[in-house]
């Protein structure tokens, strides 16, 4: 198993850059989540291709190569500490094949995103990289909540003071048990998209998983697909976040994965609720099913 490399904290003074591998942004949102990153000191510069727009399709931030070559360029760049991204919405996975990810993995730098950056953690994670699934720039209402964008600035200023992953807003037991390993996983449907193709990377470990707008059948679907592939033959505990958009969607999450017989926790405030706790993924952690906690490695030497 690859070993964890975890980024320098970030201070204030630090510059940092924004990058937008997927979606369309919207200037104004994220404008308006630019003011909380810049309370804590820290100097922001928005790469081009985050509002540049594509040419045929509206729902991408911009061309492929353009995305990519923002994303290589920030993450090479000596000067900034972090890349935060603006957004996901859909777009990662086709700029994929511009961006050489064993060069960005083997230069250490905080990076933080959620659902389709999942499409970039998951072979970052596989490389041994620790990176943040949090609230991204311009998720106004996300760093609006006070709680989940404390958690957020902690785990990237003081991680030391982070001791329970699943905490303040808790979780619920559904299979107990002890559980550890690195922390993997994200946006269910991007783990199963990526089946197959050759940044496919199966975790080892504790796995999060969350998502958006899918019907019971789908998210039934997906995590089937994944049972199939065997995406989940190493995984030694579970910590279901938000299904946004699902009815009872621990119905389905608790029949497709019980059967594995690993711990279960249900309920974590992680996905796209207003309340998104950042987690580190990649980084080893121990999920005590029984108790509800999900205790993360060293961070506080970083």
């Amino acid at each position: 198993m690859t070993d964890a490399v975890v980024s320098q904290r970030l201070r204030s003074g630090d510059r940092v850059a924004v990058v937008a591998p997927s979606g369309r942004v919207d200037a104004q949102r994220l404008e308006a989540g630019l003011v909380h990153l810049r309370s804590w000191g820290l100097e922001v510069d928005v790469l081009p291709s985050v509002l540049a727009g594509h040419e045929r399709f509206a729902y991408l931030a911009a061309d492929d190569k353009a995305r990519a070559e923002d994303l290589r360029n920030a993450w090479l760049d000596p000067q900034y500490a972090a890349v935060i991204c603006a957004r996901g919405g859909y777009g990662a996975q086709r700029m994929l094949e511009y961006v050489d990810l064993d060069e960005l993995a083997a230069v250490p730098k905080w990076f933080v995103g959620f659902s389709d950056i999942t499409a970039l953690h998951e072979p970052l994670n596989a490389r041994g990289l620790v990176t943040i699934h949090g609230p991204m720039a311009a998720a106004v209402e996300q760093l609006n909540a006070d709680v989940g964008r404390e958690r957020l600035r902690a785990l990237l200023f003081e991680p030391e003071t982070v001791t329970d992953l699943l905490q303040p807003h808790g979780a619920s037991t559904v299979v107990a048990g002890v559980a550890e390993g690195p922390l993997r996983g994200g946006n269910v449907a991007l783990l199963a998209a990526s089946i197959g193709t050759p940044t496919y990377a199966p975790p080892a470990g504790v796995v999060v998983l969350e998502d958006v707008d899918e019907a019971n059948y789908r998210i039934d679907r997906l995590l089937t697909q994944l049972l199939r592939a065997g995406w989940f033959d190493q995984v030694t505990g579970v910590v279901v976040g938000d299904f946004t958009g699902t009815e009872e969607p621990l119905e389905v999450i608790a029949e497709r994965l019980e059967p594995l017989g690993v711990p279960l926790v249900a309920g974590a405030a992680i996905g796209h609720e207003v309340l998104n706790l950042a987690v580190p993924l990649g980084l080893p952690v121990r999920l005590d099913a029984t108790a509800a906690t999900l205790t993360p490695g060293a961070l506080a030497g970083s």
